[in-house]
């Protein structure tokens, strides 16, 4: 398959939508090897390749290209996230943007950085003062009813709302005051597991779609500055209710 700008990429399907390059494989085999030779004993759960999973405390989660079908068309938004989970908890974080050569780094309990220097989220307190940013799973074509409505009901309360297509950089750019918040469903680990860690590092909040603790293994997420977070889940737990009570009579 060859995109118009993509080059000699070597593109392949895994579904409709859904698309993979020998880039994402190449990046991948590396992050593998490179941390079989130095943690042998750890896990690693990435996108394009089965999970190794070692029974260990340890599990290292990878995208070696979170938002390729940017990157297959030619458009420079698009990372590599990389984060070590130990018992399931993030504690150390890296994402990099190779267009800007930026790289969004975090430490649980000790912050995260841009390029080495300290970032911070917004002080935006109402949601008519907040940029907010979601994305679509590759799956919206099936059912896209329900995902378009909730952008929509956003569209009500927010200044703006975006969909840049890296839900990785989306949680980088909240943890950079860059966008007030973000939220998501359908999500894989290794879209969220080292931007959540940069969120909460940068003194912002990241939860389930719910309000409760956030697991990257649930795939969902809504993450904010804090201030505007009881706002942005109200909205959504309010438009699940009306949209169930609507499917339940039709």
């Amino acid at each position: 398959m060859q995109l118009a700008g993509a080059g000699d990429l070597h593109i392949e399907k895994k579904g409709a939508i859904d698309l993979v390059t020998e880039i994402d494989k190449q990046v991948e085999r590396k992050f593998r090897a490179l941390i079989e030779e130095r943690f042998p004993d750890h896990s690693i759960l990435a996108e394009e390749f089965e999970m190794q999973d070692r029974r260990s405390r340890y599990c290292w989660v990878f995208d070696p290209v979170d938002g390729t079908t940017n990157y297959a068309h030619g458009l420079p938004i698009f990372c590599s996230a990389a984060s070590l989970e130990i018992d399931g908890q993030p504690v150390a974080a890296a994402v990099y943007d190779p267009s800007r050569r930026e790289l969004f780094t975090a430490e649980r309990g000790a912050g995260a950085w841009l390029n080495g220097a300290p970032m911070r989220v917004t002080t935006a307190a109402s949601l008519i003062d907040a940029l907010l940013c979601t994305g679509f799973p590759y799956t919206v074509q099936q059912d896209p009813d329900e995902l378009v409505a909730l952008f929509g009901e956003f569209l009500r309360h927010a200044r703006a709302v975006r969909r840049l297509g890296s839900a990785a950089l989306d949680l980088c750019y909240v943890a950079a005051g860059r966008l007030d918040g973000f939220w998501e469903q359908k999500l894989q680990p290794w879209d969220v597991s080292a931007g959540a860690l940069i969120v909460a590092e940068a003194g912002g909040i990241v939860t389930n779609v719910a309000g409760g603790t956030f697991d990257s293994r649930r795939g969902e997420a809504v993450a904010s500055n804090g201030r505007i977070h009881a706002a942005m889940v109200d909205v959504i737990q309010t438009f699940k209710t009306r949209w169930r009570s609507r499917n339940r009579t039709n």
